[in-house]
Order: structure tokens, then C-alpha cells, then sequence
């Protein structure tokens, strides 16, 4: 492969973790397979967020499970694929592990980058947008470093079975998705990119967390992505030099 002929590969909103540890791997084993289908041709790819449905890493801990994917990404790293992954608002807990055991560079905020020749802003997207002030107070004591000590002084078979608990009572985790789209006044992150573009120009904003997938006009010259989820829909962005293409991936295997 030349570098004109590599791609970017983004991929948001896996959950791992829930309903429940079996049906939870069936979808790791489907993403698994996903990145043995791109790594033929990665040269990086951006995670934007809830990978998994709850994670707290403790000093000497990290959650139980998940062996084969962070294996896999691990042996992507040590191919020369660079990963880029972002918290997001269920696994906003990530400190060292990342970066420290697989080589993974670790976000907690948007980024904008020149890829291509595109000014891309990257990011989960949560707490981004008008309203929604009840998560961004919550979001502001959880991402609190006084708050995170306490958590730690639990033992982890409490606090990993607590966090788990209260992720799969999540209405994601009862089966139930926000798959309708709310109109262009509500869609918090559309709006948000509307009024972005007043500041600054931006070629494509690509988000998660509302796991729906859309691709969208923002005034004349720009466009909204958000990646969906793998939860239902198992889409991924691929950027190859030219265009900017939302899919769905199918298992043949």
C-alpha cells in the first residue's frame, strides 16, 4: 500500500459491557472482525467515544474482559496503526492504560485536524450544544479529580459491579434506542455545528453519541457526521483521500 492509497477509519459508540457479558461479546467479536477487515489498508484510526458501556481504570486494575479486542488493538498498534480514542461520557474513566499498555493516543476533549485536505473537528460530542445542563453539571463532578479519588478508595469488585449495574439500567441497556431524528432545531450537535462555523470554518464535523447515523449539509460548504453506533447499526466513517463516506458493516465470516 502507498500513502495515497491508505485510509482513516473512524467508529464511534460500542457499548461493550451490555445488556449482558454474552451478547455484549457476540458485538465485540463482530468489531473485532471489522478491524481485521481495515487493517489492510488503515494507516489510523479514530475511536470517538463509549467504547465501552462503563470503565474505570484503578492503578493495578481495569475492568475484567475484553481480552481479544484490547488485544487486537494492541497488535494494531505494533503494526504501525496509529489509534486515536476518545472518552466519551460512559468511559470517561480512562487515565494510563491507553496510551501506557497499547500505544493509544488518548483524548478528553474535541480535536480539529487537516486531513486530506480537510479541516476536520473530531470528538464524542457529548455536553456539546444548547441545553442539556443536568449532564453537564454531572459531567463536570464525575470528570472532578476529588470525585475520582473517593471512587478509587473503593475496592473493584464493588465499584466495577456498581458502575456495570447502573450502565445496563441505561436506556441503551433495557434495548431501547433514540433512533428518531428530533428536527434540526433539537439536534443538539447540529446545532452546535451551525453556530461553529460562524467562528471558524470547519469541512466536516464527525461525532458520536447520539447513535443515530447522519450525514448532513452545514450551510454552504460543510457537513455534520455522526458515526452511529454499534450497538444497532455497526456504521464507521472511512475518509480515503478523496471523500468522506459513512457505512455499515456486514460479518461475511
Amino acid at each position: 500500500m502507498t500513502p495515497d492509497t491508505l485510509k482513516i477509519y473512524f467508529v464511534s459508540d460500542c457499548h461493550f459491557g451490555i445488556p449482558n457479558r454474552a451478547a455484549s461479546f457476540v458485538r465485540e467479536k463482530r468489531f473485532i472482525a471489522w478491524l481485521d477487515a481495515i487493517k489492510a489498508d488503515a494507516s489510523e484510526i479514530y475511536i470517538l467515544g463509549d467504547l465501552f458501556d462503563f470503565w474505570f481504570e484503578y492503578r493495578t486494575v481495569i475492568p475484567r474482559g475484553y481480552v481479544r479486542l484490547l488485544g487486537k488493538l494492541a497488535e494494531l498498534t505494533d503494526a504501525g496503526i496509529r489509534i486515536h480514542l476518545f472518552t466519551g461520557n460512559h468511559d470517561m474513566w480512562m487515565f494510563d492504560y491507553f496510551p501506557t499498555e497499547l500505544g493509544i493516543d488518548l483524548f478528553r476533549a474535541p480535536v480539529i485536524k487537516e486531513m486530506h485536505g480537510l479541516r476536520m473537528m473530531i470528538g464524542h460530542g457529548d455536553g456539546m450544544g444548547p441545553g442539556d445542563y443536568g449532564y453537564k453539571f454531572i459531567k463536570k463532578v464525575f470528570a472532578n479529580k476529588v470525585c475520582q479519588w473517593f471512587y478509587a478508595r473503593l475496592h473493584p469488585n464493588f465499584a466495577l459491579g456498581l458502575g456495570l449495574f447502573f450502565s445496563r439500567r441505561s436506556r441503551l441497556g433495557r434495548g431501547n434506542s433514540d433512533s428518531i431524528y428530533k428536527g434540526d432545531e433539537r439536534e443538539r450537535l447540529l446545532v452546535y455545528c451551525h453556530e461553529h462555523i460562524k467562528r471558524e470554518p470547519i469541512d466536516l464535523f464527525v461525532f458520536g453519541h447520539r447513535h443515530l447515523p447522519m450525514d448532513m449539509p452545514v450551510g454552504d460548504a460543510s457537513r455534520y457526521i455522526n458515526l452511529g453506533d454499534w450497538f444497532y447499526n455497526f456504521t464507521y466513517g472511512e475518509l480515503d483521500g478523496k471523500k468522506f463516506e459513512l457505512k455499515s458493516f456486514v460479518d461475511e465470516g
